[in-house]
C-alpha cells in the first residue's frame, strides 16, 4: 500500500468514531462508550494539565486533580454536559473540569492520583516539561483559549503521528522524514527541486508525493477530529477554528 494514498474512505467509519459512541450511550455500564471515552480521555489529558497549572494549581496538585478528574469522570454520568455544548468533545471537557475544579478547590487534602485509580494514566513529569516550554509563548492569551490551543496542537500532532505510521510500516521512514518539512507547519530547507536532485528524483514526482503527503495528512486530521464531534457535519467548522487557533498561536 501506498502510505500516502487513503486507506478508508472520507467518513466511511464515521458512524462507530469515539465521541458520538459516547454520545449515543450516555451511561456508565456500557463498555462501548466507557471504552471510547477513556481512549479520549487518554489522547488529551494534556490541556487539562495545563489549564489547571493556568489556574495556579503546584504540580502535584495539577497531576493529582487531572488524574482524579478521569477518574471522576468515567465513574459518573457526566455526558449531560456534553448535550448542552452541541457535542464538541472539548467543550464538554473543560466545562466538566472547569465545576471539577470548582468542587475541589477547598478540599484541605489532595487527591491521592485518583483515589489509587489510575483509570486514564499519563506521564506528570513530561507534562510539566511541556508545559515549562509553553509558558514563554502564552502569557497574553485567556486560559480558555490556551486550551483550545492545546487541544488543536494535540490533534495535529496526532495526524502528523499516524502519518509517519504509515511510512514507517511501509518501510519509507526515511522518505517520510525528508518530506515531512513540506507539511503545514513546517519549514523545508530545500526547495523541492533540490531534494529532488537528493533523491535523484524530478521535481514533478517530488511534487507528487509531497501533494499526495499533504493529502493524506488532511485526511488523518479530519479522521482525528472527528472522533471529537458528534455529527460529520460538525468537522470542516471545527478544523477551521483549530486551524485559526494554530495561526494565532504562531
Amino acid at each position: 500500500m501506498n502510505p500516502a494514498e487513503p486507506s478508508i474512505p472520507p467518513d466511511a467509519q464515521f458512524a462507530t468514531t469515539q465521541w458520538s459512541v459516547v454520545l449515543k450511550a450516555a451511561r456508565p455500564d456500557e463498555p462501548e462508550a466507557l471504552a471510547a471515552l477513556t481512549e479520549l480521555c487518554r489522547r488529551y489529558w494534556f490541556p487539562l494539565y495545563a489549564y489547571a497549572r493556568r489556574q495556579g494549581c503546584e504540580v502535584p496538585a495539577a497531576q493529582d486533580l487531572t488524574q482524579g478528574f478521569f477518574t471522576r469522570l468515567l465513574e459518573k454520568n457526566y455526558l449531560g454536559v456534553a448535550d448542552r455544548k452541541r457535542g464538541r468533545f472539548r467543550w464538554f471537557l473543560l466545562t466538566a473540569f472547569k465545576c471539577y475544579l470548582a468542587n475541589e478547590w477547598d478540599r484541605s487534602q489532595a487527591l491521592k492520583r485518583g483515589g489509587g485509580s489510575e483509570m486514564v494514566s499519563f506521564d506528570g513529569m513530561e507534562a510539566e516539561e511541556r508545559y515549562q516550554l509553553e509558558l514563554g509563548h502564552s502569557s497574553g492569551a485567556g486560559d480558555d483559549w490556551l486550551f483550545d490551543q492545546r487541544w488543536a496542537m494535540d490533534l495535529l500532532a496526532q495526524a502528523r503521528s499516524r502519518l509517519r505510521s504509515e511510512y514507517e510500516t511501509a518501510g519509507r521512514t526515511e522518505r517520510f522524514a525528508r518530506l515531512a518539512a513540506y507539511l503545514p507547519g513546517g519549514q523545508p530547507n530545500l526547495s523541492q527541486a533540490e531534494l529532488g536532485r537528493e533523491l535523484g528524483l524530478t521535481e514533478g514526482t517530488v511534487k507528487q508525493e509531497v501533494f499526495r503527503l499533504r493529502r493524506r495528512y488532511g485526511e488523518l486530521l479530519r479522521e482525528a477530529v472527528g472522533q471529537t464531534v458528534a455529527h460529520p457535519d460538525d468537522i470542516e467548522d471545527e478544523i477551521r477554528y483549530l486551524i485559526d487557533v494554530v495561526s494565532r498561536a504562531g
